[in-house]
């Protein structure tokens, strides 16, 4: 449920970050913390990549999961959006695999 999954996330990242030394818990809390918010070139273009995966695990397995939870092609779209604002060049591409699976029916409309 995408309503608690912040929680999760934040509960999840303690339990990791609490097992290191606390100067790299620290450091690695704020990376984290950096991607989660996506206000740095950085951040943006790590996010990016990060929504790229699905987009390419979904694209090669002929839409397995978007199948399996009835996605359209739309949702896709929304839900990966941000990409732009990583590279116009990673948002075409991505883009161009939306609409690929849109046409050999791994995705619908």
């Amino acid at each position: 449920d995408k309503k608690d999954k912040s929680a999760r996330e934040n509960a999840a990242a303690q339990r990791i970050f609490s097992i290191l030394p606390s100067d790299q818990a620290r450091e690695y809390r704020s990376l984290w913390e950096e991607f989660e918010k996506r206000e740095s070139r950085e951040a943006k273009f790590a996010a990016g990549m990060d929504r790229l995966e699905p987009l390419l695990y979904n694209y090669h397995t002929k839409g397995a999961s978007w199948k399996k939870h009835g996605i359209k092609s739309s949702q896709v779209i929304e839900r990966n959006r941000h990409i732009g604002e990583a590279s116009s060049m990673l948002w075409e591409f991505a883009k161009n695999l939306i609409e690929a699976s849109v046409a050999r029916g791994y995705l619908t409309e």
